[in-house]
C-alpha cells in the first residue's frame, strides 16, 4: 500500500503544479482585462465655472459698483469723470452679458458720465478688493435642426368650415398693493426710479445702525460696507427717494455712532447733512 501511494507521489505533484500555474495564469489575465478596461473608459472633462456681466449701462455709479460686488465682479473706473456716487456709467468692459471663466473677481472696466448733481464726498475709482483677470469662456455654438412638424391631413369638408382657435387669455398680472407705493418726496430729471425691490431708505438706515453696534472694531470689509451703505442712502434721497429725510436724519446718527465707536464717520456726516438740506428744502 505504501509502495502504490509512493508511486503516484510524482503524478499528484506534477497536477498540483499545473493547477497552480493555471489559476496564476487566469488571474493575471483578469487583472490585465480590468486595467485595460478602466483605461479605455474616457474621463469626463471638468467644466470650469463661469459668470455672466451684468448690465450698469446708465445706471447711478453707487448702484453700479454694488450690482457688480454682489455678482462677484471687481471694477475700474477710467477716463476723466472719477468714481462719485451720483455720476451715471456711460460704459462698460466686458459688455453685458458676456460669459466669462470665473477666475475669482473678472475686473469690469467702467467708463462714467458727469450728472446735475454734485460731487461729494471721496471718489472710489478702484473696487476695495484685487480684481483678476478677465478669461472669455469658450461657448462652442452647435446648430440644432428643428424637428419637422406634420400636417395633419385636412378632409374637404373640413376646408369649407375652418375652426379657428381663438389664443388663450394671458394671465394679467396681480395688482400692485398700495403698501409696496413709494411715492417720490420731489420730482428730479434723469433721476431713476426707486427700485421697489430694495429695502426703503429708512430701513436700510435702521439696520446700518444695528450692524455698527455688532462691528465694534472696524476693519477694510467693515469700512467699506459702511460708506457704500452712506452713499446709497445719500443718493437716493438726493434723488426723491420716498422718506428720504427721515432716512438720513436715521444716517446722521448712525454716523455720530460710528465717530464714537470706530473714530471716523465725520465726513460721511457731513456729506447726510448737507443732502438732508437739500432734500428739505425741495420737499417744501
Amino acid at each position: 500500500m505504501a509502495l502504490r501511494a509512493a508511486a503516484h507521489l510524482p503524478r499528484l505533484v506534477v497536477l498540483g503544479a499545473v493547477f497552480l500555474f493555471a489559476g496564476a495564469t487566469l488571474t493575471y489575465g483578469a487583472a490585465q482585462r480590468i486595467s485595460a478596461d478602466a483605461a479605455a473608459k474616457p474621463t469626463a472633462p471638468v467644466s470650469a465655472p463661469t459668470v455672466l456681466v451684468p448690465d450698469i449701462a446708465g445706471q447711478a455709479f453707487v448702484f453700479a459698483k454694488g450690482s457688480l460686488e454682489d455678482a462677484g465682479f471687481a471694477w475700474h473706473v477710467v477716463g476723466s469723470v472719477h468714481g462719485y456716487a451720483v455720476n451715471r456709467v456711460f460704459s462698460q468692459t466686458p459688455a453685458a452679458g458676456t460669459k466669462l471663466k470665473d477666475t475669482g473677481a473678472p475686473t469690469i472696466t467702467v467708463t462714467l458720465a458727469r450728472t446735475n448733481y454734485a460731487e461729494t464726498g471721496e471718489p472710489e475709482d478702484v473696487s476695495p478688493y484685487i480684481g483678476t483677470a478677465v478669461v472669455l469662456a469658450s461657448s462652442p455654438f452647435r446648430a440644432q435642426t428643428k424637428p419637422a412638424v406634420k400636417v395633419p391631413a385636412v378632409s374637404k369638408g373640413a376646408e369649407k368650415n375652418p375652426v379657428v382657435k381663438k389664443p388663450a387669455a394671458k394671465p394679467q398680472p396681480a395688482a400692485t398693493p398700495a403698501a409696496a407705493k413709494r411715492p417720490p418726496a420731489f420730482a428730479v430729471v434723469g433721476a431713476p426710479k426707486e427700485p421697489l425691490d430694495e429695502m426703503t431708505l429708512p430701513a436700510r438706515a435702521r439696520l446700518l445702525s444695528g450692524w455698527l453696534a455688532a462691528h465694534p472694531k472696524p476693519s477694510n470689509a467693515t469700512v467699506h460696507h459702511f460708506l457704500y451703505q452712506n452713499a446709497w442712502i445719500v443718493t437716493g434721497a438726493r434723488f426723491g427717494w420716498w422718506h428720504g429725510a427721515e432716512a438720513l436724519r436715521l444716517l446722521i446718527a448712525a454716523d455720530q455712532m460710528a465717530m464714537r465707536t470706530w473714530g471716523i464717520g465725520h465726513k460721511s456726516e457731513l456729506a447726510a447733512r448737507h443732502a438732508l438740506a437739500e432734500v428739505e428744502a425741495r420737499s417744501r
